[in-house]
């Protein structure tokens, strides 16, 4: 063993031991106090980088999330004004449907008229004013509009808002006023042709770009029959997804009083009467007046009710004011009457076939040198409206002009009617109004349903981003801050360290003292 006084070695060590020690304890208790592991980027260089990172992707998510509730807060706005107009339309669409009855009299409807006009004006406004921080809403301005959720670039959801203001919501409208001919010398299979006859192999039944000539409702050659085509568009799936319907409706009030019809000696008459796209007289409903018989309105139209019964066929027939009145649910009616005249019979029965059918003229009658028969009739096409939320186009072509058939151009495009053209002064209006009132609904419905589902989105997203939020806070929250109960299980160490090293630096500074025993 050496022993040398001017240089004392184990105390020197033991005082760079103790400096370390200290340096240690001294970061430990900068982490307790701070909350924070890295303290600087010499702590951990990696790990500060990766913190930063995922502290810059979490305050994106949260800004994120702060945009995506401004946007639904716009949209709910927007949600719940849109909900009002639907409310009014709903409202309108009643008055429409009450002002459609006849049982009111002139004032009654001017009365609805009047309150639709506010309805419709309540509507505009709520369209024009609703708005969000000073943006527009519903009138047709909030389009294409950003709503950056993500943290970063370009993910954001666009979205627009269609114009829903009373101006230009309604329906886009085709009005077919089914026509009538007649000849009081041709047989009803003879009369429909051209025009008014439908085959399916040659002709064009086209709604918005889809061809219905091959649906099963119009799968036949016969007469046009308006209900067939509404049958058509009703039941085609393509057309529904559109928003495009159509009705039909029929009703023929004769042009003429009914005058009893009388079969003299060796005469008889035959009346037929068709309903659809029928044109065989085996399926028709037949009245015969035979020889010294007299047929009365009301005994026609007891037989046409109890044989229309008795065949299923969709034919009313009554009486009101002494004329002949044929209601469908929009099929062709058709009528057909053969005059005879047997044995020395030279001349048959004359009926004039405008008291059979609104519109039709001619009386068929047979005359000659001996018996024999004529044979007259007369069809008339039911009206045909087809309404839709947007535009669309049709093509007739083979079934109508604006004289035959359906009564419509053969080709064109649906009329716009919006809400301020409502008019429910009349019968026929009112019924118009009813499918603007209807096709609006329609439109401003799938207007809310498109608002709710980007609300949907935007809080599923919201909810994705808020996890997203928390576990990238927590991932950072475990790199870059303090485990309390690491670091105080550290700085416990560190301290007991210190208290030994500073216990032996005290023994180190004692040893040079053990030369004194041998200098004695």
């Amino acid at each position: 063993m050496a022993l040398r006084i001017n240089f004392n070695a184990e105390a020197t060590v033991t005082h760079t031991a103790l400096l370390q020690n200290e340096r240690a304890m001294n970061k430990s208790l900068l982490r307790i106090s701070t909350g924070q592991r890295i303290l600087s980027a010499a702590d951990d260089a990696a790990g500060l980088f990766i913190a930063d990172q995922l502290a810059t992707v979490g305050a994106a998510l949260d800004q994120g999330n702060r945009n995506i509730q401004t946007g639904i807060s716009a949209l709910q706005i927007a949600e719940a004004n849109v909900g009002q107009i639907v409310d009014k339309l709903q409202t309108i669409y009643t008055k429409a449907q009450s002002a459609a009855n006849d049982i009111n009299d002139p004032n009654a409807r001017a009365a609805l008229q009047s309150d639709i006009r506010n309805l419709v004006d309540a509507i505009q406004k709520i369209a024009t004013d609703t708005e969000y921080n000073g943006i527009k809403l519903l009138d047709g301005t909030f389009a294409n509009k950003v709503i950056h959720y993500g943290p970063r670039a370009d993910q954001t959801i666009t979205t627009s808002i269609t114009n829903v203001k009373a101006s230009n919501i309604g329906a886009y409208v085709v009005q077919g006023s089914g026509q009538v001919t007649s000849s009081a010398t041709t047989a009803y299979a003879s009369l429909i042709t051209g025009n008014w006859q439908y085959d399916a192999s040659a002709d064009t039944v086209t709604v918005a770009g889809v061809s219905l000539t091959g649906s099963s409702y119009l799968s036949y050659t016969g007469a046009v029959d308006a209900k067939a085509i509404a049958n058509a568009i009703n039941n085609n799936s393509t057309l529904q997804a559109a928003g495009i319907s159509a009705r039909a409706t029929n009703t023929s009030t004769a042009s003429t009083q009914f005058s009893n019809i009388q079969a003299g000696t060796n005469q008889s008459a035959t009346i037929r009467f068709y309903v659809g796209s029928n044109t065989n007289s085996a399926s028709a409903i037949a009245v015969t007046v035979n020889s010294g018989e007299t047929l009365t309105l009301d005994q026609l139209v007891s037989q046409i009710n109890t044989q229309a019964s008795t065949l299923g066929l969709n034919i009313t027939a009554s009486n009101s004011g002494n004329k002949l009145v044929l209601t469908t649910t929009g099929e062709t009616i058709g009528v057909e009457v053969i005059s005879t005249a047997t044995g020395s019979a030279t001349a048959g029965p004359s009926v004039d076939l405008s008291t059979l059918l609104q519109g039709a003229s001619g009386t068929v009658a047979y005359s000659g040198t001996a018996a024999g028969s004529t044979t007259g009739s007369a069809v008339r096409v039911g009206n045909l409206t087809i309404a839709g939320t947007d535009a669309y186009n049709y093509n007739f072509t083979g079934i109508s002009t604006a004289t035959a058939g359906l009564g419509v151009a053969a080709t064109g495009n649906g009329s716009f009617y919006n809400l301020n053209s409502i008019d429910v002064t009349t019968n026929s209006g009112a019924e118009l109004a009813i499918d603007i009132a209807n096709t609006a609904i329609k439109k401003v419905d799938r207007v809310r349903t498109q608002i709710g589902s980007v609300i949907n989105n935007l809080q599923a997203i919201w909810d994705g981003q808020k996890t997203s939020y928390d576990n990238t806070k927590e991932a950072e929250n475990v790199i870059r801050n303090t485990d309390f109960a690491a670091e105080m299980s550290t700085f416990t160490t560190m301290q007991i360290r210190m208290q030994a090293g500073i216990a032996m630096l005290a023994q180190a500074n004692a040893l040079p003292q053990l030369v004194l025993q041998l200098l004695r």
